[in-house]
């Protein structure tokens, strides 16, 4: 009895020694200037991460991304996070059987696509029971190389089964072009006594009509025509020369589908209940943040924000410095606080000092209409 009791003993410190490595937000020996917490007390928050591609395609930058969700998972509390989204394109090729650089000879990273999807599977892994996660797939998730068909290997890695919080919050989905029910065009609900019911609904890259007039109908519902709504799609903004415009065209060859435009004039611009579209796909260098007010038909500013940080170290650099956004949902009910955090520069004390990007385009706040 007595050697039994060492082993459940044991068993259990092992197991709190694992919820607390779980719980470490930073390097132990490391004292944050300005650590990431909420501006009110009343607020709640949701995380916004951009396209993981160039994360994921090179085995060098995968753990920064991982890196990304820990951080995310650690401060669940602290921040009081209720989902994060991601803007897509989970991998950088969906269905390539090699190496890609070994390949083509260019520079587009050295693992093949199921090592792709197997990281960032488990890259996400880390929220799993920790907190909901919502996702969107991108033009990359597609087809061979980028978009040729929709054939995909998400729902392969990311069945419904893989986060067990998504029972308690995923409340619809639509089938996938395949006629498979996947995640690619999903409704997640979630509740905040100031906000009352919100609902995030994740649609395909570059969406069908089916999947817009399924969209549609949920949102007019009697279920959830009341809530405030978020739509997260992989592309509606871009940055050309500097300047945010909404897509009109893209030519990739995935048919048929409705481009940026399209989606917001089919689906955004009659529903009352959209109040915020969050998107990434498109980027720069120079620029990894956007935001466009478009109107509704009633005439209601709606904002579109785009994040998509992969290009600031260069398109083939390190994926996009472990940049993040946070959403800090005010307790007023109506505004939103936008700040972009870096967990890989706040991991030293050589670097902190940069782990916050103050720039009109990473830094401020929106009214929800």
């Amino acid at each position: 009895m007595e050697e039994k009791m060492k082993k459940i003993l044991t068993i259990a410190v092992l197991a709190a020694a694992s919820v607390c490595a779980a719980r470490q937000t930073h390097p132990p020996d490391l004292k944050l200037d300005n650590p990431p917490k909420l501006q009110d007390g009343g607020s709640f928050s949701m995380v916004v991460l951009g396209d993981p591609q160039t994360y994921v395609k090179n085995t060098f930058s995968q753990p920064i991304f991982e890196l990304m969700t820990a951080w995310t998972a650690a401060h669940k509390d602290a921040l009081k996070i209720k989902a994060v989204l991601c803007t897509g394109d989970l991998v950088e090729r969906n269905d390539t059987p090699t190496a890609f650089a070994q390949f083509r000879g260019d520079a587009n990273g050295n693992a093949p696509s199921f090592a792709q999807w197997e990281f960032v599977a488990r890259a996400f892994s880390r929220l799993d029971g920790e907190i909901p996660y919502v996702l969107c797939t991108g033009n990359h998730d597609y087809g061979y190389e980028s978009s040729e068909n929709r054939q995909t290997r998400f729902g392969d890695y990311f069945p419904v089964s893989k986060n067990p919080l998504w029972r308690d919050c995923l409340v619809a989905a639509f089938p996938n072009a395949e006629g498979k029910m996947t995640l690619e065009n999903a409704a997640f609900e979630f509740f905040d006594r100031n906000w009352g019911k919100i609902l995030v609904v994740s649609l395909e890259f570059a969406p069908r009509d089916e999947a817009l007039e399924w969209a549609e109908s949920l949102l007019k519902s009697e279920k959830f025509k009341g809530h405030k709504a978020i739509l997260l799609t992989h592309s509606v903004l871009r940055v050309k020369k500097g300047l945010a415009e909404i897509m009109e065209k893209e030519s990739y060859k995935l048919l048929p589908c409705n481009w940026g435009a399209a989606v917001m004039e089919k689906l955004v611009r009659g529903s009352d209940g959209i109040k915020l579209v969050v998107c990434g796909h498109s980027g720069d260098p120079s620029r990894m943040a956007a935001m466009v007010e478009y109107k509704n038909a009633k005439g209601a500013k709606i904002p579109i924000v785009m994040f998509n940080p992969q290009a600031v170290g260069g398109w083939h650099g390190n994926g996009g410095d472990g940049w993040l956004r946070i959403m800090e949902f005010m307790p007023d009910g109506k505004t939103v606080s936008m700040r972009t955090y870096s967990p890989l520069f706040a991991a030293s004390e050589k670097t902190q000092h940069l782990s916050w990007n103050r720039d009109a385009d990473s830094e401020f706040e929106i009214v929800l209409e």
